[in-house]
């Protein structure tokens, strides 16, 4: 009789009584653990796709639709109380640059360019004794004439800038600075911002200087929701008065540069807060 192996003589194991779990089976291409798509969205859930775009917003749409949103026309009287403030506030506004002649002016408007008005101050008196007119700047020797202007920066462009700007004015001039925007701007290296500069200040021609300082503030107290400096120009001529156009840019920019600072605006001891709806603010001190 053949003997039976020992797997063999092993007792069978009896049945359980209790029934069997059903485990899920997960999705195709999904963990175990993890919530159906359809399942998420049976319960209420937005789809992830949808919710990242909403997170992935950029800060600069949200700044602009904020901008825009607060934005409305400025009235006469909001204006007006805007102007009394800044009057009393800045008496003595006028421009920083030093200077004797128009043209003495327009050649420190183009070094003040991406330069501040103190270091143009430092730079213009030797420069100015050893070019005293038109004629010099256009014929000076340009090595020479970069030599003088190089601390204010960008010196090469500046130094064609003027060469070019003064022939003009030798040919088309006589030598002498014009008096009007259009003829300013026809010159090499003028723009509105420059030649409204001269008119203001060399001249008494009304003209609006809008700079960074005029740009941010003009839209912090809502008197425009424009970005492009000429388009601002255009807009802030319609709402201050003619005959303070070149003032009020003096006010914006020493206010821009004391008080309505870029990064964080002193909003606490600003006096035209009461008349300010901050547009685009979002911290201050």
């Amino acid at each position: 009789m053949a003997r039976k192996s020992p797997r063999s003589r092993r007792r069978p194991t009896p049945p359980s009584s209790l029934p069997k779990s059903r485990r899920s089976r997960a999705t195709p291409g999904a963990r175990a653990g993890r919530t159906r798509l359809s399942d998420r969205h049976a319960k209420g859930a937005a789809p992830p796709a949808k919710r990242r775009r909403v997170e992935a917003a950029p800060a600069a749409k949200k700044r602009a639709s904020r901008r825009r949103a607060r934005f409305t026309d400025p009235s006469s009287e909001r204006v007006a109380a805007i102007l009394a403030i800044l009057e009393k506030l800045y008496p003595e506004a006028t421009t920083a640059l030093d200077f004797e002649t128009p043209l003495q002016l327009l050649i420190a408007t183009i070094l003040s360019a991406q330069c501040t008005d103190e270091r143009v101050n430092r730079v213009t008196p030797a420069l100015f004794a050893r070019y005293p007119d038109a004629a010099a700047f256009a014929q000076a020797d340009r090595a020479e004439l970069e030599a003088l202007i190089k601390p204010t920066g960008f010196f090469r462009n500046k130094t064609r800038s003027i060469m070019t700007c003064c022939a003009d004015i030798v040919a088309k001039h006589g030598g002498e600075v014009p008096r009007t925007l259009e003829a300013l701007t026809a010159l090499h290296g003028v723009g509105r911002k420059t030649a409204n500069v001269v008119l203001g200040n060399a001249f008494g021609t009304p003209g609006l200087v809008v700079d960074t300082h005029v740009g941010r503030v003009s839209r912090r107290l809502a008197l425009t929701d424009q970005l492009d400096p000429v388009k601002v120009e255009f807009a802030l001529m319609e709402v201050v008065p003619k005959a303070q156009w070149s003032i009020f840019s003096h006010w914006l920019i020493l206010h821009g540069r004391r008080i309505c600072v870029a990064r964080k605006p002193r909003c606490s001891i600003c006096p035209l807060l009461p008349h300010c709806p901050r547009v685009g603010v979002v911290t201050s001190a």
